[in-house]
């Protein structure tokens, strides 16, 4: 389909778990195809690194350590330095110089430019053909050999997977999955759709992600 700026609206094929072809749907262009802009991912990708950064490495500085509270001994007649305090950073036990302390990495970037890395990042599993669509992800019960069977039948064994809701079935099936996750659409983010080799998303999630970042 032809959009109002006159360029052709992407068309993706939506499977059922069984690989079986179900529909198609268009995908908003300004969206699924935009410009790749490699130094906006690495400005994102290195602010939700850095917020989740714990960031509780502490030491004690001499203020902080315990003891000291006189003078170690006379100021003359020892033939040993002038100490203070045995809580000197220059004795053993006694604090530390410039020393780590609790702090906070995060840092932020306007929200502009992060809502156009997340469309960066969609356009290029779009274009590597990386994105399957599926008209739904149901799992009748917990059983990971299950889920691994929907996987392979579209040749995958690492993927992001995108729910609208709770799955408890599909969540509790994938968990133990190694290189794969599932996540709901309101936690879909940058770093997590290029840290997985595929994209999985289900048909409802696509419309929820177009109306999240159509503006």
């Amino acid at each position: 389909m032809i959009s109002s700026t006159g360029r052709v609206m992407p068309l993706i094929k939506v499977y059922s778990t069984g690989k079986k072809k179900v529909s198609e749907m268009e995908l908003n262009e300004g969206i699924f195809n935009a410009e790749i802009k490699d130094y906006l991912l690495h400005d994102v990708i290195r602010m939700q690194l850095a917020k989740r950064r714990a960031g509780t490495a502490s030491t004690m500085n001499r203020s902080a350590v315990r003891g000291g509270g006189r003078k170690p001994y006379r100021q003359k007649g020892t033939g040993r330095s002038r100490a203070g305090s045995i809580r000197s950073p220059l004795w053993k036990g006694g604090g530390v110089i410039f020393g780590p302390t609790p702090r906070d990495f995060g840092f932020d970037i306007p929200k502009k430019m992060r809502k156009q890395a997340l469309r960066i990042a969609l356009s290029m599993r779009v274009g590597e053909g990386k994105l399957l669509v599926l008209n739904q992800f149901q799992l009748k019960e917990i059983k990971t050999k299950s889920f691994l069977e929907v996987l392979s039948r579209f040749g995958m064994k690492k993927a992001l997977i995108v729910i609208g809701q709770e799955n408890f079935n599909l969540e509790q099936s994938a968990r133990n999955v190694p290189g794969v996750k599932v996540l709901r659409v309101e936690g879909l983010n940058v770093y997590d759709i290029l840290h997985h080799e595929n994209l999985i998303l289900v048909k409802e999630v696509v419309d929820k992600i177009q109306e999240r970042l159509a503006s």
